[in-house]
């Protein structure tokens, strides 16, 4: 994993975005931290990202209505949905929004790691295939 991937942390949990960003961080990642939906589209308008851990259920703009604005605006950001309410009807329907992957709370930090390293291999890729 490159020392310049930058990955947002969407969670309105805050105790576990600041530890979730600080854990990144530690393994050498750039992490930044929002707590909405809201907040997460306005960071990402003013910088770049590779990934976003976004947490389904958010006040406002909740994690799906996240990512269709992500989506609708054309964001090359790789999101990883990371949520403690598990449906398989949610994670279908987050994969067809365009979601990279869906994972559950808790996770192993090398859960995240790997999820984080794919996905920003991933858009490395798409970007050199102009895509």
């Amino acid at each position: 994993m490159s020392v310049l991937t930058k990955v947002l942390v969407v969670d309105d949990d805050k105790r576990f975005a600041d530890n979730m960003a600080r854990l990144l961080e530690v393994h050498g990642l750039f992490a930044a931290k929002v707590y909405s939906g809201e907040e997460a589209l306005e960071a990402l308008r003013e910088s770049d990202y590779d990934v976003v851990l976004l947490d389904m259920r958010l006040p406002g703009y909740t994690g799906r209505g996240t990512l269709e604005r992500l989506r609708d605006a054309g964001a090359k950001v790789k999101v990883i949905v990371v949520t403690g309410h598990a449906s398989a009807d949610d994670a279908a329907e987050f994969i067809r929004l365009g979601a990279f992957d869906y994972i559950l709370k808790p996770c192993k930090t090398e859960k995240i790691l790997d999820l984080i390293d794919r996905a920003y291999r991933k858009k490395l890729e798409e970007e050199r295939a102009g895509g």
